[in-house]
């Protein structure tokens, strides 16, 4: 940080261009829209739905398809500083290889698109979730089909490989995160930072799936020590902070954002029987 810089002011994002995937509806990546209006930010918007607030572009494009991905980021042109992954889908009534597509293999792209537009200073954050926990006992699992080229390839590797992908949500936040991290080092030689998020529980639209797969009484139960599901608002935060200035030194990271679950879980808090079956508990 020069000396004298306004410290408060590297939290900000006036004069930057940002683009946000699934900033529309009601979930975190319309909290994040908000909060980078707010900022001071040029925001475009890729979501089927509306942002809640004004931007300066919202495309519809299907980020499961490639093509209308790479035409809404050249829509968009310019440079851009900042992206946020905030699309998914959450499992359950949706085919595996349909999470698995949009959740990682959309991120993974639109990334790819969107960094070409950085110079050094641009940032990436995605939303994973808790419900990716078991990355880091799966990095092997995961890292052939982080390393594919290309969409294309990446999608042949889920649908020859169904075993792995069972179950769509849970495999698709464990590939986040590791390919969140493989990527840092070569994005770091050109000065882009990348890091993700894993929310736990958190009111959405999304929770009515979640509660479907796994029980309303199992989601309204889970164990949180801070006591409560965390609000769009609060997730949104986290993301903003990362794709900062003020984060200028922070890259391939895994940000667990779940109230405490999973530190309580690694020492002995809380027993971690009572999670089953949640592979879907965090959003």
């Amino acid at each position: 940080m020069a000396q004298g810089e306004d410290v408060m002011g590297r939290f900000g994002y006036a004069g930057q261009r940002v683009l946000v995937a699934g900033g529309g509806g009601a979930g975190m990546g319309a909290a994040t829209v908000a909060g980078l209006v707010a900022l001071g930010a040029e925001v475009h918007v890729i979501d089927r739905k509306p942002p809640p607030v004004a931007v300066a572009s919202h495309q519809t494009a299907d980020l499961a398809d490639p093509d209308a991905t790479a035409a809404a980021v050249a829509q968009v042109g310019g440079t851009l500083h900042a992206l946020f992954n905030c699309a998914g889908l959450p499992g359950g009534k949706y085919p595996d290889l349909d999470v698995m597509t949009v959740n990682f293999l959309a991120a993974r792209h639109l990334a790819d698109l969107a960094s070409e537009h950085m110079t050094g200073g641009g940032a990436i954050a995605t939303i994973s979730s808790a419900a990716g926990a078991g990355w880091m006992a799966n990095i092997g699992k995961w890292l052939p089909l982080v390393t594919t080229d290309g969409f294309a390839a990446g999608r042949q590797w889920c649908a020859e490989n169904p075993g792995a992908i069972a179950g769509g949500y849970a495999p698709s936040k464990e590939a986040i995160i590791i390919w969140t991290m493989h990527a840092s080092f070569a994005l770091a030689a050109r000065g882009i930072r990348i890091n993700v998020i894993s929310p736990g529980p958190t009111d959405t639209p999304m929770m009515p799936d979640f509660e479907e797969q796994v029980g309303k009484e199992f989601m309204d139960n889970f164990p949180i020590p801070l006591g409560r599901r965390s609000t769009p608002e609060e997730q949104a935060a986290v993301l903003l902070f990362l794709n900062s200035r003020a984060a200028s030194y922070v890259t391939g990271e895994n940000v667990v954002t779940d109230g405490g679950t999973i530190g309580a879980i690694m020492t002995g808090n809380i027993d971690p029987s009572i999670l089953i079956p949640s592979a879907a508990a965090g959003q």
